[in-house]
């Protein structure tokens, strides 16, 4: 992937420079109704105060200064008072307080907090001004800008391990799915730029009974990046004196008729699926699901983001992305300085993008989203298969490449291994097997 200049994706600092301090525009009383209801949140027990708290625990980073986290505090506070008004369409009041956020908020703060803000303030803007205008929710496409925001994906894979630990768990449950199975196909539900595949194919490469013969199925909405990486990744198979037929399918699996990917007798089949909220990569979740179980694949790697659904209520997935992404850019700024080009890439390119999108989600469709892949891979009677000590050999192998003092943990139990920071789960990775096969052994 060619490089990209910083001026190609950073705005100018000016635009964001800070002028006052946020106010408080109204106390709990001051909802319509003054229904404290309305503020319990996340399994009912989540309360407005409770969430203030915590995000005083987290606000402001490595930064330390008084001022900073003051600003940090409230800002957040004024922020969540926004979502409360949001969630009741009270975008009179909301607007007035993201016009307040905006002109305050910087993305290129020393605090997290208010870096958080300052992305969560642009999201929620766009989400009023959808509703004022009377039209649907925006999303944005995952044709735009594809350049930067594959740029900026590597670049998260270089600078943290969350991409590394979906990939490389991933692939150890491939590895040991396709153990001495001669011909195999990876089905990959959204491949973007293949960037986990080469260490696989390495692997396979040196197998002592040698290398199967690999077909490959990648998904997406680009036909264009389809080909390219599947030219990427021919060669590189060629090299390592792979046998590999690359199959694009330039439609998301939702959208796929079944017959569309061929499945032979013989070959043992395994589907990948990263879960993330650059865009819709799925399509109509059911026929994913359905699409899963008319292929019956021996194995199914799913590495899910550890958030709530993005069919909830508003305001859950308001205060569960807060805190997500709160996460997630206090890791990079335990590690990374306020004015690190990689840093202003991954916040501006991927993770705003994420953001507007989990809070953008609704209207039309919605109901049809799962809550979470794991539940309804059970409920279709897919079996679970737990996650063997390679796979987390491989996870502790990834979190070794960071140090200690980072903050990255595992987790592992329920047969799942689970990546975070300080704690706090950001990426759960799981592995599980169709109803159609017959147990699933590692060992056969």
């Amino acid at each position: 992937m060619e490089s990209l200049s910083n001026e190609a994706f950073t705005p100018s600092i000016r635009e964001y420079h800070p002028r006052k301090l946020a106010r408080t525009y109204y106390n709990n009383s001051d909802i319509d109704g003054g229904d404290a209801e309305e503020l319990q949140w996340i399994n009912g027990t989540q309360s407005y105060e409770n969430m203030i708290n915590m995000t005083k625990n987290k606000s402001g980073g490595h930064d330390h200064h008084h001022n900073d986290h003051q600003q940090g505090l409230s800002l957040i506070t004024l922020l969540m008072e926004c979502a409360v008004a949001i969630s009741v369409d009270n975008l009179e009041e909301a607007n007035k307080m993201l016009l307040e956020l905006t002109q305050i908020a910087s993305p290129y703060s020393a605090s997290c907090a208010e870096r958080v803000v300052a992305y969560f303030a642009k999201a929620m803007a766009r989400r009023v001004m959808s509703s004022c205008l009377g039209g649907g929710t925006i999303m944005y496409s995952p044709l735009l800008q594809t350049k930067a925001i594959l740029s900026a994906f590597q670049t998260f894979n270089t600078i943290s391990p969350f991409i590394k630990f979906a990939h490389f768990t991933a692939n150890q449950a491939i590895l040991e799915a396709f153990h001495q199975r001669d011909r195999v196909h990876i089905i990959d539900l959204d491949i973007m730029q293949g960037l986990q595949w080469p260490a696989l194919f390495h692997i396979l490469a040196t197998r002592p009974e040698g290398p199967p013969h690999v077909r490959m199925t990648a998904m997406g909405t680009s036909y264009e990046a389809l080909e390219e990486t599947g030219r990427q990744l021919s060669g590189f198979a060629r090299r390592l004196g792979i046998s590999f037929e690359f199959h694009p399918v330039g439609r998301k699996p939702g959208d796929v008729d079944p017959a569309m990917v061929q499945t032979r007798r013989g070959e043992t089949i395994a589907v990948h699926w990263l879960q993330h909220s650059l865009y819709d990569a799925i399509g109509v979740n059911w026929k994913t699901m359905r699409l899963l179980e008319i292929i019956a694949p021996r194995v199914i790697t799913l590495v899910e983001q550890e958030m709530p659904p993005h069919s909830g209520q508003f305001l859950e997935r308001f205060v569960g992305a807060l805190h997500y992404y709160s996460t997630i850019f206090d890791s990079l700024g335990a590690t990374l300085g306020c004015e690190d080009v990689n840093r202003h890439k991954v916040e501006h390119w991927m993770l705003e993008r994420e953001i507007n999108n989990v809070l953008a989600v609704g209207g039309a469709g919605e109901e049809e989203m799962f809550g979470s892949w794991r539940t309804e891979l059970v409920r279709r009677g897919f079996a679970q298969v737990p996650m063997s000590g390679n796979s987390m050999t491989q996870a502790q192998l990834i979190l070794n490449m960071f140090p200690a003092m980072h903050g990255y943990t595992i987790q592992q139990g329920d047969g799942t291994l689970r990546l975070g920071w300080k704690e706090t789960g950001l990426y759960t990775a799981s592995v599980w097997t169709s109803p159609r096969l017959m147990r699933y052994s590692r060992s056969d």
